[in-house]
């Protein structure tokens, strides 16, 4: 697959020439406690095929998940009907011991999926500002009350809009973010763990595939089709939103995010005025 070859050959290019940088970290411990604390928290162990997987929200991680189920034993079908626990069933690299994370870092097959990072953040918006109540009020209302002109007037916090929450966004510290806007950069430490295969969103069942392929997974398990309610973030929709946002806004917010587009190879957003005459 000559497509995925030249892309992962880029990305490791780029992601050589940027953790080559005398600043960069060569490890998870030159981390500071805090950001090893996250890619731990972030990596899933499969002690029987033997890998790691950093899993970014928004990226296809509910579907991985389910597959490492499956794989170590705690579900029986990446199919079965039940609402997702994040948690149970799954071993997380941070539980270990020092020792046994050093040995399985430097032993096993490491990978992660990445995404176009403006196409992440605005499948966040819409999943935890349009349809979860606790996000509306743990985030929404907070973010309604800082950033709307006016004032919040009587808002349940269920309707911000895409600028406010980009305004939230720029006054955020990148290490402290919920994870599902937190950058992939600060979730995965790409220079800190030398990871084997970056996956891309936008060929997740071939990748996928792939990936399952690498580690010999017993053949019945697939990497599930996207659920049906599943809302995709379409060009024409990212083009809608970031047309209809100041364009010094998303320019100001894009160094919080430069080192998910320059190291996995993505183009910065299009918000030329010829492209959004369109």
């Amino acid at each position: 697959e000559l497509e995925r070859e030249l892309l992962q050959e880029v990305r490791n290019r780029t992601i050589a020439a940027v953790c080559g940088q005398r600043a960069m970290p060569r490890s998870v411990w030159q981390l500071p406690a805090g950001q090893r604390r996250t890619v731990l928290r972030h990596l899933l162990v499969s002690d029987r095929y033997r890998f790691l997987y950093c899993y970014v929200p928004k990226v296809g991680c509910s579907n991985w998940k389910r597959v490492l189920k499956v794989l170590g034993g705690a579900l029986g079908s990446v199919h079965a009907a039940l609402k997702m626990d994040h948690r149970s069933g799954l071993v997380f690299l941070g539980d270990l011991r020092p020792d046994e994370i050093r040995y399985r870092l430097e032993h096993y097959f490491k990978f992660l999926f990445v995404r176009d990072p403006m196409e992440r953040l605005l499948s966040a918006y819409r999943n935890k500002f349009g349809e979860i109540e606790e996000y509306q009020r743990r985030y929404g209302l907070e973010i309604v009350r800082r950033y709307r002109e006016g004032g919040a007037g009587a808002s349940a916090g269920d309707d911000v809009t895409f600028s406010e929450f980009l305004r939230y966004l720029l006054d955020e510290d990148a290490e402290r973010m919920n994870e599902h806007w937190m950058p992939i950069y600060n979730l995965c430490q790409p220079c800190a763990v030398r990871y084997d295969f970056i996956g891309s969103y936008e060929r997740l069942n071939a990748d996928a595939d792939y990936v399952l392929e690498r580690v010999r997974s017993p053949p019945f398990v697939r990497f599930p089709e996207r659920q049906a309610w599943y809302k995709p973030v379409t060009a024409e929709t990212l083009h809608y939103y970031l047309c209809n946002t100041r364009r010094r806004l998303i320019q100001d917010l894009l160094p919080k995010y430069i080192l998910d587009f320059s190291l996995f190879a993505y183009p910065l957003p299009n918000i030329t005025s010829e492209f959004c005459r369109q």
